[in-house]
């Protein structure tokens, strides 16, 4: 039976570095986001994915994530893995006592509630799944998640509270031999970074990041495929840093 992986935010950024690894190694795809099928960034994706499908979803909608779920399923048969990467940055960057509600609802509502619900349906299909494949889910937070950053605050709060679900999901299916996992990207080379491009560039040469450059997607593709493909299972429940030695702490 092949391997399927829901991706969300797979058309672009870390989810089109995750897709492209994935695919490399044979998997299906479904990718979802809730940009329009017919937006540039989903075409691009799909005509460099062959054979990969593509959904419209909002994860925020969690009224819609079964009717989305049973959409793939009956493309595409039953998922194996689900790589949980949409999410959303601050609105703006700035002082902690200027943060305004709309920021951090939207956070929120992405990075975390619509997050967690959407794990939540899927395991729920996960453990329905026939026992072919290791099953999984990857969520991909931030080094944020436990870095703070005083001009993004809602989004480290979103991004630790996602941590914590990563903790829990690994606790409730660890018996069912479903592997959940947590990526934690640092500095990476993507549209959502694009903004702040020449100032991490400076502030990288001069050390910020020890590995001296930035990430790339296909770092977090590759770190992607010994989890999927169930080669650390007892792993489950772990964090992974990919972030070139940035949240190592050191003097």
């Amino acid at each position: 039976m092949t391997r399927l992986a829901l991706i969300t935010g797979g058309h672009r950024g870390i989810g089109l570095g995750i897709a492209q690894a994935l695919a490399a190694d044979g998997w299906a795809l479904a990718l979802a986001s809730e940009v329009a099928p017919d937006d540039q960034e989903v075409a691009a994706a799909l005509g460099a994915l062959p054979g990969a499908q593509y959904y419209q979803l909002d994860v925020t909608d969690t009224q819609s994530h079964a009717a989305v779920l049973d959409r793939v399923e009956a493309a595409q048969g039953p998922l194996t893995s689900l790589v949980s990467n949409a999410g959303v940055p601050a609105m703006v960057r700035g002082d902690l006592l200027d943060m305004g509600t709309d920021s951090f609802d939207r956070c929120i509502a992405v990075n975390t509630r619509g997050t967690f619900f959407l794990a939540q349906a899927s395991a729920k299909r996960l453990l329905a799944a026939p026992e072919t494949h290791h099953k999984s889910m990857i969520f991909v937070t931030s080094v944020s998640a436990t870095m703070a950053s005083l001009g993004r605050g809602e989004y480290c709060m979103s991004k630790a509270a996602a941590a914590m679900a990563v903790q829990l999901f690994a606790l409730r299916l660890a018996p069912h031999g479903i592997g959940v996992y947590e990526l934690r990207p640092g500095i990476i080379d993507t549209p959502m970074t694009a903004g702040v491009k020449d100032r991490y560039t400076t502030e990288i040469e001069n050390g910020l990041v020890p590995a001296r450059r930035w990430g790339t997607p296909a770092d977090i593709g590759g770190a992607v495929l010994p989890l999927a493909n169930g080669q650390m299972p007892f792993a489950t429940g772990s964090a992974i840093a990919l972030d070139g030695a940035l949240s190592v702490a050191h003097f």
